[in-house]
């Protein structure tokens, strides 16, 4: 998906249906995230929409806009769990992913949501400031070793593969 969709903001909209971006060849980050769910789900792998905001570090060179939410998808892989990927960057989500909310897709986790009753009018301003921490944080290029599930922790997942089919 990275060599095959250019990044284009204002390419589409939060409405815009996935057969705009899959048309144009270009969109934003929740384009490239509803693509690969539509990709991932049909080989039987469970996997869900993110969203939240990535942490920009100049020498990343990151497609996505800084300063602005991101979106990735997370993929239920078993022995492994949820594991994430940023097809928008061509990223395996890791430290610098801030995850904010999960669902189906974007209609589960937009940033407002409610009810109007009368004549109304909405505009959303939002200011993030992601900075490191003096906390130790692995190396980005390894995965790290993880144990085996316990019998519970296999029969949850496989639940859960069941439900996202």
């Amino acid at each position: 998906m990275y060599r095959t969709f250019a990044y284009a903001p204002q390419t589409t909209t939060v409405d815009s249906p996935i057969d705009e971006a899959l048309a144009k060849r270009k969109g934003v980050c929740q384009d490239f995230a509803h693509i690969m769910i539509a990709l991932v789900r049909p080989l039987g792998i469970p996997c869900r929409y993110v969203s939240g905001y990535l942490y920009h570090r100049v020498e990343d060179h990151d497609r996505s806009e800084r300063d602005a939410s991101h979106a990735w998808v997370e993929a239920l892989l078993p022995g492994l769990g949820w594991v994430g990927f940023d097809p928008t960057n061509n990223l395996i989500a890791r430290d610098r992913h801030i995850r904010v909310a999960v669902g189906r897709d974007y209609a589960d986790v937009p940033p407002t949501k409610g009810v109007y009753r009368g004549r109304a009018e909405s505009s959303l301003e939002v200011g993030v400031k992601v900075v490191p921490t003096e906390a130790f944080i692995p190396d980005e290029g390894v995965l790290p070793a993880i144990a085996p599930p316990t019998p519970a922790e296999a029969e949850l997942e496989a639940q859960q593969m069941q439900q996202q089919q």
